[in-house]
């Protein structure tokens, strides 16, 4: 599967600022890159710095007035469908060290207040049948609402109120995930299809010794989601971090299968 991606964020911010962006696919074993080219539009040079986990790469820039990114891909994705439910779960004491901080509750994931929810929900199940439950189960308790969350929404609001966006369909996925033992990271993501077109989140679990994609909504496949960063939840993903005020002129994310 190859994808075309095409972005272009147009802030105004008023004061200058340091903005942190999050915007280039990763180049990865299972998705590379063909061809990619960011400009942004800024007073000084930009300054890149790896990624979380060495995933992709964040870039540094000097925000002020009429800031612009633009941004453009084409990634070629090769990644084998997986059946959940066969994979088998890794004991705790065995797992790599990398992902051991991901079975712990974070800022917007309390997976530790969802532990008597998975006792209660989901007896005797674990490994890759536990995962393939918990998708499931977010994908149809929760309703895909436009504007129903904000910055500060958190796995436990979106349990309560059973409605959300991508990224709060993944941090549900994920405070599950690690509330039933198996480590769980959020990804930030280009996907294809996605309704309104926009940057994605999904979720990622480590099931059978290697991280597998989940995205919960539905709305992609494995197979066609671009990794862009990963990390414990929103906080780590953002495709941008301003570190002042801006104001939106126009953002558009458009991401279209080439092959198929």
């Amino acid at each position: 599967m190859r994808l075309a991606i095409d972005v272009t964020l147009d802030y105004w911010i008023a004061q200058a600022c340091d903005v942190l962006l999050l915007v280039e696919a990763a180049a990865m074993a299972d998705q590379r890159l063909e061809r990619q080219n960011l400009h942004v539009y800024c007073p000084e040079p930009l300054r890149a710095v790896a990624g979380e986990e060495g995933i992709g790469q964040r870039t540094w820039a000097l925000g002020e007035g009429a800031f612009r990114v633009e941004y453009q891909a084409v990634v070629a994705i090769d990644r084998p469908d997986v059946e959940l439910g066969a994979l088998g779960a890794t004991p705790l004491r065995m797992l790599p060290a990398e992902t051991v901080q991901y079975l712990l509750p974070s800022r917007y994931c309390e997976s530790d207040r969802f532990e008597g929810f998975l006792d209660q929900e989901f007896p005797g199940l674990e490994g890759g049948a536990l995962a393939a439950a918990l998708s499931g189960w977010v994908r149809t308790h929760l309703c895909y609402e436009a504007g129903t969350s904000s910055g500060v929404t958190t796995a436990l609001m979106t349990f309560a109120e059973r409605r959300g966006v991508c990224r709060d369909y993944a941090h549900l996925l994920v405070a599950l995930a690690r509330a039933g033992g198996i480590p769980a990271r959020c990804v930030s993501a280009y996907a294809p299809g996605v309704d309104p077109p926009d940057f994605h989140a999904v979720a990622e679990l480590w099931l059978d010794g290697a991280w597998r994609l989940i995205d919960a909504t539905g709305m992609a496949l494995p197979a066609e989601l671009a990794r862009v960063a990963v990390g414990r939840d929103a906080t780590d993903i953002a495709f941008m971090t301003v570190f002042g005020h801006a104001m939106m002129n126009e953002q558009r994310v458009s991401v279209r299968r080439l092959d198929g």
